[in-house]
């Protein structure tokens, strides 16, 4: 197996984590688990983007979690920084990362950190990509996190995150069907959601949604002349593709949505969805552009 190889594949990079945690950590593996999957996911997500980055770029992660994709970035080649702001949602978090940190130190991939919520983010100018996957529904502040999001890209650099879409009736960390807003749903649902088996702290988790829509993403993103904002709609048909493949993954949904899902993949339907506009999708897919100023004499 060539170096090169080693260093660019994700999956030898998780390999070689997961056998440190079934030696040191036997009890965190259904953990790392699923968190492996995720960054796969994301490895998958900026794949394009990464291509036509050059080595040594500078990166950020936003909401990097137990850092397993930025530590991969590092292997990599590129200079990155991962930012944490671990919420009430995700305490559960710190152990896992801790053992990565660790292991990641032994092997030389340690991105740099910002242990801060990215509200407080105050650097400019000074990453060439910044991505995000399921993160910009649990911040604080969207308006003032994209706003400092934007602020730290240099000119010409882009922010690509993808996160649910609350205009779509479904809420996927809870599997529930919702109805016009955060606070109708919570009364439908009642203790129905504190209760929820599958997830470790539900009420840190709930209170961390944010209900981010993509009319409210635009309408922030257009108040600026010097951001250019796109949507995507391709990443729907790629998640259901996952659903129907990944096992880990189609467990978080309900066993009818996964039944229904998988019978548009079968039959091969499901690649309409991308026809469906953006606004409408059950999924984000966003780039925010920091435009080239142009300068006059």
């Amino acid at each position: 197996m060539s170096k090169n190889y080693q260093l660019h594949s994700i999956e030898y990079w998780l390999a070689d984590l997961r056998a440190y945690f079934i030696s040191d950590a036997p009890e965190l593996i259904s953990l790392f688990d699923t968190y492996s999957e995720e960054a796969t996911f994301g490895r998958r997500y900026i794949e394009s983007d990464l291509k036509s980055l050059k080595h040594g770029s500078r990166i950020l992660e936003v909401g990097a979690g137990s850092l397993l994709l930025s530590c991969q970035l590092v292997r990599e080649g590129f200079h990155v920084t991962s930012l944490e702001p671990i919420g009430i949602g995700f305490s559960h978090f710190k152990k896992m990362r801790q053992i990565v940190i660790d292991r990641a130190t032994s092997l030389g991939c340690v991105p740099e950190m910002l242990n801060i919520d990215v509200e407080t983010l105050d650097q400019h100018n000074c990453y060439d990509y910044v991505f995000s996957v399921n993160v910009m529904e649990h911040v604080h502040n969207v308006d003032l996190v994209l706003d400092n999001v934007v602020k730290s890209l240099v000119e010409g650099a882009s922010y690509r995150f993808t996160c649910p879409n609350y205009y779509f009736p479904y809420e996927p960390h809870f599997d529930i069907i919702t109805l016009f807003s955060k606070s109708l749903t919570e009364k439908l649902y009642g203790s129905k959601i504190l209760d929820h088996e599958k997830i470790n702290n539900t009420f840190g988790m709930w209170e961390s949604l944010n209900w981010i829509n993509v009319s409210k993403i635009a309408k922030i993103a257009n108040r600026s002349s010097s951001v250019k904002v796109s949507f995507y709609s391709k990443l729907i048909v790629s998640t259901f593709e996952r659903i129907s493949l990944d096992p880990m993954f189609a467990k978080r949904r309900s066993l009818i949505l996964r039944k229904i899902i998988l019978f548009f993949v079968v039959v091969k339907l499901h690649k309409i969805f991308q026809f469906i506009p953006t606004m409408f999708q059950p999924l984000i897919d966003c780039r925010l552009q920091k435009k080239i100023s142009m300068e006059t004499d």
